[in-house]
């Protein structure tokens, strides 16, 4: 007589509840992440100040321009000195422009190294000035002592 062994059946398991689960903490993740580190620069130790205050609102459209310790600077990702700064700046109107807004709507965003002459800071403001750009912001850390 014939034995016909029995192979058992294996159990598979379903990985579509892990798979959706990954999915949302990913998104759960994207939600949390703090954006403002996305502004900041390693090159740049802001200032600290008792007096610095947040913004009120959020600034519509900001060009963010990092001044190293060196005194180059920085926007979006591409190095300039004060003479050929408005070069970048006139890239960055063009956006505004094709956003069918004018300069006065743009607010700058300096992140000066604390060891930045001031009178560095002002020749960007003139420069960005002669862009016809009027609304400027300094940054600088929160000093809690």
């Amino acid at each position: 007589m014939k034995v016909k062994s029995k192979k058992p059946n294996l159990a598979e398991g379903d990985l579509t509840p892990m798979i959706d689960m990954t999915f949302q903490l990913i998104a759960f993740f994207m939600v949390l992440i703090n954006f403002s580190q996305t502004e900041s620069n390693e090159r740049v130790v802001l200032p600290s100040s008792q007096l610095v205050k947040p913004p009120e609102k959020p600034l519509e459209f900001p060009i963010i321009l990092h001044v190293a310790k060196d005194g180059e600077i920085i926007l979006g990702g591409d190095s300039y000195t004060t003479e050929t700064l408005s070069t970048g700046l006139r890239r960055e109107l063009a956006v505004l422009r094709a956003e069918k807004k004018s300069p006065k709507d743009a607010n700058v965003i300096i992140r000066g190294h604390q060891d930045v002459a001031a009178g560095q800071v002002q020749e960007i403001i003139r420069v960005a000035q002669d862009q016809q750009l009027e609304q400027f912001a300094l940054r600088a850390k929160e000093d809690r002592s």
